[in-house]
């Protein structure tokens, strides 16, 4: 039997992220929308929104399964990604940065387009309120889509945010089963779940492994505010998935079957910014889950990264504090 060329294959949005601490009076005055949320913009939005932070605005590579991929690919993992990115200097520097980090980047494909990006508005809780615009990634099309992108991979993780785009959405689903491989699902955003809630849930009995939510995303799911939150991950193992429900500083929640398993939290002394916190939860569960670990273990992992994540600003893990992170996933991959 022929061995997998990837472990994993992310499929998603490659959005360029911009990311900028700001005062809570910032959001209450220019931007509309729930803070903490996700809204689509045009990029004219996002350059008014920078102009009037007027501070410093870091620049760093994102996209929900892109993060998830890129950490997955920090702790060993042999990956690959599938989305569009455009072809300006950013995209440039998007590709550069995915191949250095490790992954494999023939599976991108282009358009003549500016790439996606996304202004992160962090706070001083640490939350992040996002706006996003997706240029070139937006242009993706089902018909784009063939078995060739999944040839050799055993794994794909579909980001939520595919899923404005249903008929993009079910092409993916559908020729990743066809491919042979496993599917989990990152439900993203409440937003994501309002607009897509009856999708998710007929993909749910096609069959898919693995679903990340969290307190707003799955209590959206199951329009349901007032079930704890390990009730809520059984409902949704009930479907016949891995449920891992990720409730931030309190840990999380995984079902399966009859199984339900508390994920303790990493403890952290300062939160910088929780940008790709989730994603890097995602990231760590399947880096065990892929090398056939115990939930427990693999929800561990998971608990590990988003607790690095969270210390510095923006969804990378600095380069300096990967070799102490890939050792102590290492070790908790051995329990």
């Amino acid at each position: 039997m022929t061995q997998p060329s990837f472990d994993l294959i992310g499929i998603g949005n490659p959005i360029m992220d911009l990311l900028a601490h700001v005062p809570e009076s910032f959001l209450q005055a220019h931007v509309a929308g729930e803070k903490g949320g996700m809204v689509l913009v045009d990029d004219h939005d996002i350059a008014a929104l920078v102009t009037q932070i007027g501070g410093d605005v870091a620049v760093t590579p994102g996209g929900s399964a892109a993060n998830a991929t890129l950490g997955a690919t920090r702790l060993g993992l042999r990956t690959t990604y599938l989305g569009k990115i455009g072809r300006d200097i950013t995209a440039e520097n998007y590709l550069t940065n995915f191949i250095a980090a490790g992954g494999d980047g023939s599976r991108f494909k282009r358009a003549a387009l500016p790439n996606g990006r996304c202004l992160s508005m962090v706070t001083p809780d640490g939350q992040r309120t996002m706006r996003t615009h997706l240029g070139a990634a937006m242009t993706l099309s089902p018909d784009e889509i063939t078995a060739e992108d999944f040839q050799g991979a055993r794994h794909a993780h579909i980001e939520g945010y595919l899923l404005f785009n249903p008929a993009l959405a079910d092409k993916v689903a559908r020729t990743a089963r066809a491919a042979g491989c496993t599917l989990s699902l990152e439900l993203a955003s409440f937003e994501v779940v309002n607009v897509a809630r009856d999708w998710i849930l007929a993909q749910l009995k096609e069959g898919v492994h693995v679903v990340f939510a969290n307190e707003d995303e799955i209590r959206a799911l199951f329009e349901d505010n007032t079930s704890s939150y390990d009730t809520l991950a059984k409902k949704l193992a009930s479907y016949g998935t891995i449920a891992a429900v990720k409730m931030g500083k309190d840990g999380a929640w995984i079902a399966s079957g009859g199984a339900l398993h508390r994920i303790a939290p990493v403890p952290v002394a300062q939160v910088v910014d929780t940008t790709g916190a989730g994603d890097a939860w995602a990231a760590g569960f399947l880096y065990g889950y892929l090398r056939g670990r115990s939930l427990p273990a693999a929800g561990a992992i998971g608990s590990l990264l988003g607790a690095e994540t969270v210390q510095h600003l923006g969804p990378s893990i600095p380069d300096l504090h990967w070799p102490r992170v890939r050792a102590q996933a290492e070790a908790l991959a051995r329990t």
